[in-house]
Parts: C-alpha cells; sequence; structure tokens
C-alpha cells in the first residue's frame, strides 16, 4: 500500500500498511528525527508474514505538528487511535529509541492491545531533562537552521564510524529525514523525553517483551537494556552489531532477532 494518510480524532498522520489485510498486525514506529521510511527494509521482510503498520510520529514527517510540548501519554495514546480508525483490536509492536519508550507506555498503560512488545536501542529513561529541554530550546530558535545542524551532527549519536564510512548513502539518507521534521515537532518531542521516566512501571509488564540493544550504542546502552530486562519479567535480550539505528546498520541480525520473537512469545 502506497503512503497515506489517516484522520484520527487525535489528528491526522501519516501511515503506510504492507502486507496480508488478514495478517497478524505488526506496527512500526520511528526515532526521533526520522520517518517511516526508516522501516522500509522491515516492511518488505515482514510483510509477507504481517500486516505491517509504519506511521510518522506526531511532530514528524507528514503528522499532525501540533504546539508543543508533547507527552508519552499523547503519543501513546496516538497509536492506540491509529489502531482504533484502522478498525485493529490487537497488535505486535515495535519501536526504536523514542519509538521504543513508546512501546514501553505501550506496555504499561494498554496491554490488552499488544501480543508482542520490542524495545529497540531504547531505555525507561533515556538522556536527562536538561539535555533535552536544552536541544528543544535550541531547535526553536534556530528552526531550520538549528534542525541542519542536527543532521550534520546525527551520524556520530546513530552510526558506528565504520558503517558511516561504509555506507554514506544510508547515512546521508537519515540526515535528509532530521532535516526535513519540522522544528517545532522536534522540539516538542524532545520534551516529551525531558519528562519520560518508566524506571518505576516497566516491572509491571506482563505482555511478551524483547529487548533489542546496539553493542556500541552510545545513547541507549546494552546496560540501559540489561537493567529494562531486569525489571521487566520474562523479558528477552538481543545485542546487534551496530550502533543507536541499529535496524538500518544492522538489518539482518536485527530483523533475524524479530522474527524469532514474533515466532516464538
Amino acid at each position: 500500500m502506497p503512503v497515506s494518510t489517516l484522520a484520527t480524532p487525535r489528528g491526522t498522520f501519516r501511515i503506510a500498511v504492507d502486507g496480508p489485510g488478514d495478517a497478524p498486525v505488526l506496527v512500526l514506529s520511528n526515532s526521533l528525527g526520522t520517518t517511516l521510511e526508516m522501516w522500509d527494509a522491515q516492511a518488505a521482510r515482514f510483510a509477507r508474514t504481517h500486516r505491517v503498520l509504519r506511521y510518522d510520529t506526531r511532530g514528524h514527517g507528514g503528522s499532525v505538528v501540533s504546539p508543543g510540548p508533547y507527552t508519552f501519554d499523547q503519543l501513546g495514546g496516538d497509536v492506540l487511535a491509529l489502531l482504533d480508525a484502522l478498525g485493529i483490536e490487537r497488535a505486535s509492536f515495535c519501536g526504536i529509541s523514542m519509538g521504543g519508550f513508546t512501546g514501553l507506555w505501550l506496555g504499561v498503560h494498554a496491554p490488552e492491545r499488544l501480543n508482542h512488545l520490542v524495545v529497540a536501542n531504547s531505555a525507561a529513561k533515556i538522556g536527562t531533562a536538561d539535555g533535552w529541554t536544552a536541544r528543544a530550546a535550541l531547535v526553536r530558535e534556530k528552526g531550520a537552521a538549528g534542525m541542519a545542524e542536527l543532521a550534520a551532527s546525527s551520524p556520530g549519536r546513530w552510526f558506528t564510524d565504520a558503517f558511516a564510512a561504509a555506507q554514506p548513502e544510508v547515512v546521508q539518507r537519515a540526515q535528509g529525514w532530521i532535516a526535513g521534521i519540522a522544528p517545532e515537532g522536534y522540539a516538542a518531542c524532545c520534551e516529551a523525553l525531558a519528562q519520560a521516566d518508566l524506571r518505576g512501571a516497566i516491572a509491571g509488564i506482563t505482555v511478551p517483551t524483547l529487548l533489542i540493544a546496539g553493542s556500541a550504542d552510545p545513547v541507549t546502552t546494552v546496560a540501559d537494556a540489561q537493567a529494562m530486562q531486569a525489571a521487566i519479567p520474562g523479558a528477552q535480550l538481543a545485542q546487534v552489531p551496530a550502533s543507536h539505528l541499529s535496524n538500518l546498520e544492522a538489518p539482518e541480525a536485527f530483523d533475524a532477532a524479530l522474527a524469532r520473537f514474533l515466532a516464538a512469545a
């Protein structure tokens, strides 16, 4: 299915749906500063076995850019609104970084809507409130120029040096995503991350959970994933040879871990 827009009571979202209409649903949620295109390879792979729903998070790509600050009650509620609008009662959910935190929120607050939960390159608290607030203020002050600055610096956070040197076209495509994000949408999501802390709540997650960590991720580390695994009953952990955007840097390992979990859990 080509990319389209879907109106919900919470706003209009840019989405893509691939795969058979009667297959189990897999939702893919993007990281901060990217769009649903970050999941192109996974959508092609998993559309053979699932109905794959991708969407641009609020403030990103072609989705609604409402005034900030945002909260994860809002971002998680957006996922539920998309499921409702599409008539989907339950789905498996895989999110990376900010999208992974959205998954944790769903696991805590809406477990009845989830079959499986996959949290990649994320943590129950990501970064510091001061750091996120400062980034939001910078982007609001500088606008598009601020987004261009973030695009220039993002490869060092997102990819290993070796991958960036070997796959410059992937890096440039990712830089294009962040450069095109609306400054207000990006800043508002930074503010959501500034206040987000589920460390005291994830022990209550009962949905089968897989945590994926990049062995070279400097943003959300293997130790962050191990802390979540210790807190979430029965959670599994898979490490892949990548930095922060592991589905782009190590797609074969990422897809293999995801496929095993969806088939077995």
